[in-house]
C-alpha cells in the first residue's frame, strides 16, 4: 500500500507578504493617487497595499526619486500675476528707430523705417559678409 503525504502551507496570522513593486507600477499608482477627488486610502486599497507605502512613494516622486508618467489628460497651468502697469517717467522719450548691430557696426535707421527698407539693408549686410 502506497501512502501520499501533502502539505498545505498558509500564511501565519500577523505576517505579511512583502511584494516588490517595479518603479513603473509605483509611478502609475502614485500618478493615480494625485488625481482630483481621489484619496491615498482609496488608491492603496484598490491595489492591496498600505496607505503609508503609497505615501512614501508620493514623497519619493516629490523628491525626484520616482519619475511619474505623463498624465493622459495633460493640462498644464502656469501661475499668472496681474499687476497694474508701471507709470512711464515723463523725461524718457520713446525711441521708435530700429537698430541693426553687426559686430562693431551699428546701423540706426530713420524713425518709422519701412519693413522693405529694413529687409533691403539686411540683405545687403548678408551679401557683404
Amino acid at each position: 500500500m502506497e501512502t501520499t503525504l501533502e502539505f498545505l502551507t498558509t500564511r501565519k496570522p500577523g505576517r505579511e507578504v512583502h511584494r516588490h513593486w517595479p518603479d513603473e507600477v509605483k509611478a502609475k499608482i502614485v500618478s493615480e493617487s494625485l488625481r482630483p477627488d481621489t484619496t491615498v486610502n482609496e488608491v492603496a486599497q484598490r491595489y492591496g497595499l498600505r496607505a503609508n507605502s503609497l505615501s512614501t512613494w508620493r514623497t519619493m516622486a516629490r523628491q525626484g526619486k520616482l519619475v511619474l508618467p505623463e498624465p493622459e489628460d495633460a493640462v498644464e497651468f502656469a501661475a499668472m500675476v496681474v499687476e497694474p502697469p508701471l507709470p512711464v517717467p515723463s523725461k524718457v522719450k520713446a525711441v521708435s528707430r530700429a537698430e541693426i548691430v553687426v559686430g562693431p557696426v551699428t546701423i540706426r535707421l530713420e524713425e518709422g523705417a519701412s519693413a522693405t527698407r529694413i529687409a533691403a539693408i539686411a540683405r545687403a549686410l548678408a551679401a557683404a559678409t
